[in-house]
Parts: C-alpha cells; sequence; structure tokens
C-alpha cells in the first residue's frame, strides 16, 4: 500500500508511522517529493487493517496498490525518476545516446569508435566486457582487461560507461570499472543476480527477455527496487515473435505503456531491435518520437570485421548522421539531444 503523508508532517510522525509498518512485517520505501513524503509498504500482513494508518497523526490518505509490481508503478511514484550520475541525467529533458562497441576488442578499436561516438554526441560509451554468446565457441570477451579499455576510453572522452554483468559474483569486477551496471536479455529473470544488484549503488539498466511481457519486466525491475537501488531504467531490446525478417521484433509501444504503468526511464536499443545495420537508424528515430528517455546503440569502427554483432553496428559516419536527424526530432517532442559543443562542434536546436 501508498502512504501519503500530509505535507506538514514532522520527521517524528513520518518515523512513527514507518516503526508501526515494520511492526506489522511491512517493508517500507520512502519516497520525499518536493512537498510530501510518500511511505511504500510492501509484503505483511494481509489482512492488516490500512484504515489503522489512516488515522495516525501526519497522514493524509492511504492507497492499496493493485499492480503486482510495487515500487516501480506510477501509483507508488506519479512523477518520472530522473537518474543522475554526476551531471548526467537519464529520464530528463534530454534524450541521452549510449553508444560503442558490441565488445572490447583492442585498445585500438575501443579508442576509435569512443572518439567517434563522443564526437557525434553519446554521453555515455557502451560495451561488453564478458559477452553471452549462443555457441560457446563465438567470441567471449577479454574479461577486465576489456573492462580497462573501456573505462580508458570512456574517461579520455569524459563520458560514462555502461557494461553487461552476467554473474553474481561479476557485480563487484564489473561495478569498478562501470557507471552503470547492464542485465542482459538472458539475465531478466536471474533473481539471484536481481536481488543482489538491489544492494548496490550503481545504476542497473534491465534489458527485456526475449519473450517477456511487460509485467514481468515490471517484476524484474521489482527485485532490484525493493532491495533498495532506485535507480533502475528499463531497456527494450526487441522481443521474439514469428518474424524472422529480423533479429527481434523492437516493441516501440512498450515505451509509451511503459511511461503510463511505470516511472521508470525507459532506454530503447535499436541494435538488438532489427539486428540489421540498415534498420537501425529508422527504429531509433522510432524510439525518440514515441518518447524513449535514451537509446543504446552499436558502433564499431570497423564492423565488417567486429568479433561480435558486426551486422548490426553502425559506421562512425552513419550514427553521426543519425545523431544529426535525432536533433531534428527531438524538439518536435520537447526534448533535446546533446545541444552543447562537443569536440570543437556546436549543436542547435
Amino acid at each position: 500500500m501508498m502512504i501519503v503523508m500530509q505535507e506538514q508532517a514532522s520527521e517524528s510522525q513520518i518515523e512513527k508511522v514507518v516503526e508501526h509498518l515494520g511492526e506489522q512485517g511491512f517493508d517500507v520505501h520512502r519516497s520525499t517529493g518536493a512537498l510530501r513524503t510518500v511511505l511504500g509498504a510492501v509484503g505483511g500482513n494481509r489482512t492488516f487493517d490500512f484504515r489503522l494508518v489512516e488515522v495516525m497523526d501526519g497522514v493524509s490518505e492511504v492507497h492499496r496498490i493493485t499492480e503486482p509490481y510495487k515500487l516501480a508503478s506510477r501509483t507508488f511514484k506519479s512523477e518520472r525518476t530522473v537518474i543522475q550520475i554526476d551531471d548526467l541525467r537519464i529520464g530528463g529533458d534530454e534524450v541521452v545516446v549510449m553508444a560503442g562497441p558490441c565488445s572490447a576488442e583492442t585498445e585500438e578499436q575501443v579508442e576509435a569508435t569512443a572518439s567517434a561516438v563522443r564526437r557525434a554526441g553519446a554521453k555515455v560509451l557502451r560495451g561488453g566486457a564478458f559477452k553471452p554468446r549462443s555457441s560457446p565457441y563465438s567470441f567471449q570477451g577479454l574479461g577486465e582487461q576489456g573492462l580497462q579499455m573501456l573505462r580508458g576510453a570512456a574517461d579520455r572522452h569524459d563520458m560514462k560507461l555502461v557494461s553487461e554483468v552476467m554473474d553474481v559474483s561479476q557485480i563487484e569486477l564489473v561495478g569498478k570499472y562501470s557507471d552503470i551496471l547492464q542485465v542482459g536479455a538472458r539475465n531478466m529473470q536471474n533473481y539471484t543476480l536481481l536481488r543482489e544488484l538491489g544492494r548496490t549503488a550503481k545504476p542497473v539498466l534491465l534489458k527485456r527477455g526475449i519473450s517477456a511481457t511487460i509485467e514481468e519486466w515490471l517484476l524484474s525491475a521489482e527485485y532490484v527496487l525493493a532491495g533498495g537501488n532506485g535507480d533502475v531504467m528499463l531497456c527494450e531490446r526487441g522481443i521474439r515473435t514469428f518474424e524472422s525478417y529480423t533479429r527481434n521484433t523492437l516493441d516501440i509501444s512498450a515505451i509509451p505503456v511503459i511511461h503510463k504503468l511505470s516511472h521508470l526511464p525507459i532506454v530503447a536499443d535499436p541494435s538488438h531491435g532489427t539486428g540489421r545495420r540498415d534498420k537501425v537508424a529508422p527504429m531509433a528515430r522510432a524510439s525518440v518520437a514515441a518518447g524513449a528517455d535514451a537509446l543504446i546503440i552499436e558502433v564499431h569502427n570497423d564492423p565488417e570485421r567486429a568479433k561480435s554483432d558486426g551486422a548490426q553496428s553502425l559506421f562512425p559516419e552513419q550514427f553521426d548522421r543519425l545523431m544529426t536527424e535525432l536533433r531534428i526530432i527531438a524538439p518536435a517532442i520537447g526534448r533535446s539531444i546533446c545541444l552543447e559543443p562537443v569536440g570543437g562542434k556546436a549543436w542547435g536546436r
């Protein structure tokens, strides 16, 4: 249930409500807005009479949250969550672009790609060091060496870094180098991993499973939120349908649906969503028009020789052109994309 405190509720009144709920077996999550404090109470005794809370000092109103995902719902938090990483804001007015190679392969490849995407306006470098591949014989990533390459390039170009964590044992290592911890589609329902990520202080990018419903996806986010980590962003990366022309079917309709159901930011991944280089730009443009808070796009300085996902990776010049197109689309829906000077080049609305 959700307890909305009065505007003038004192800290002692709030603490008494939290203490009372705790005694009844509830896990209480506090959200402090500009005017009011909202308490989300999860679990507890199903026969609990919520009217006992309604009459407590400082309480304005009590609502039952009917959705199975409690903390991720708009009922719990009506305003959108904005994830802040230093001066980077994900979920605000600016559409943040994350770009880079599928995986770190060499120092030269990582540096060339990072330089190109930053020059075009990307603010987050994406890249994998541990790669979950369908075949055990495919390139599996460089591990810590790859993370060191990615971190070095991100620092040189004043970018944040997002990289995938595949297992609980990798959280500390990947978190040492990355600003955002990515959970891949295969791990969306790895509840042990999600619980542990809930105990971290790093933002989590949670990709949708290839056959997951939106409700299942939000319930996975709930595991991280319930652990105490409120910095979760959802990533629509395409789902498996009967269509075989594209690698997956990018569910663009999920973007406005998520905005209606949840306060969490949503990221679109047109690279995995289509698996085809020539379809990435159209789907990226459509995602921004549909309201995506961020994009994550694969770019490689020489995609024809990439060790993984070369067919869906953009050439740097294609990415540069796409960013120019997105700067035309974003203002039409009240958003912006990287307007400050980058590499000596100033962008306009």
